[in-house]
């Protein structure tokens, strides 16, 4: 199944559903940082939150930041998402691994570290980005993202993220969001439906591996709730904005100096992408037309 964002309302309008499937960038990722078992499911949790926090916004250029720094040995999970479908993100420490837990699953929660705090940024496409930072309540990212929207966003809501990798790579990845508006919150007996068959879902990853879709996950899950299903999916892909040019004007900040001590001792430059691990390399002489343009600019 491609990477695909799908939404929904059901209740009339009073719930708001959507729903990822973010198995092949979740990968790609893995694979660029060359990330452990754990720290792909971090990884892959992060993104797909801020897939679906980003994909309520309006403008095309509307971006969400999410920044977990907990306790845990992952140290800071990071993941950029735009409503174009895009995302970003790396961890600190991508080689740590640990033992699963009880239950026989990934220990992100230990990973990560219950205690901390989620940063989130919301960016609009103008004006001064919106932030809020709210405590972590587990370390398993998509409780902790819930408690974000109900503590900084006053909006009831389930979120239900996941990664199933094995020595293979990523088989199944993805996530759910589920809001309950205020014209359907003040119906109980609603809610407590809607409560009871969220509770009674084993795994959202486990359904991707059954092959079940994102049309057929939500259709077991509030069919008989006036559910509306939106006709046009939204492709998702791993990107990166990076560009060798936007590294040289990097270097360029650094001054005369600085270059001049590269190419002495280094023959060039290195630098790489804390996003996406891409590894740009600059010549002497790609250097030295650096040093071209300061000399220039200086005597203009």
């Amino acid at each position: 199944m491609a990477d695909q964002l799908v939404r929904a309302t059901a209740a009339g309008g009073g719930i708001r559903v959507v729903g990822a499937v973010t198995t092949r960038l979740t990968e790609e990722a893995r694979q660029r940082h060359k990330l452990s078992y754990v720290a792909t499911a971090a990884l892959g949790r992060t993104m797909v939150s801020g897939l679906l926090l980003a994909s309520s916004m309006k403008r095309p250029e509307s971006r969400v930041n999410i920044r977990v720094r907990g306790s845990g040995p992952l140290g800071v999970v990071f993941a950029d998402a735009g409503l174009d479908g895009t995302v970003r993100g790396y961890v600190q420490n991508p080689d740590v691994e640990l033992p699963t837990n009880s239950r026989g699953k990934l220990d992100v929660g230990a990973a990560v570290g219950s205690e901390g705090f989620l940063y989130v940024v919301r960016d609009i496409g103008f004006g001064y980005p919106y932030s809020s930072t709210v405590e972590l309540v587990s370390g398993e990212i998509g409780e902790d993202v819930a408690n974000y929207l109900v503590t900084s966003e006053q909006t009831p809501s389930a979120l239900l993220v996941g990664v199933f990798v094995d020595p293979n790579g990523v088989t199944a990845a993805g996530g759910m969001l589920v809001q309950v508006l205020p014209k359907a919150a003040r119906d109980e007996a609603l809610v407590e439906k809607l409560e009871s068959r969220l509770a009674a879902l084993s795994g959202f990853t486990r359904l991707l591996n059954e092959g079940k879709t994102l049309p057929q996950i939500f259709t077991d899950l509030m069919g008989d709730m006036d559910l509306q299903i939106l006709p046009e999916s939204q492709m998702l892909r791993f990107h990166c904005g990076c560009t060798f040019d936007r590294m040289l004007g990097a270097l360029k900040l650094l001054g005369e100096e600085e270059l001049r001590d590269m190419i002495v001792k280094d023959d060039g430059a290195e630098a790489t992408c804390h996003f996406c691990n891409e590894v740009y390399r600059a010549s002497s002489n790609e250097l030295e037309q650096l040093i071209q343009e300061l000399q220039t600019e200086s005597v203009g």
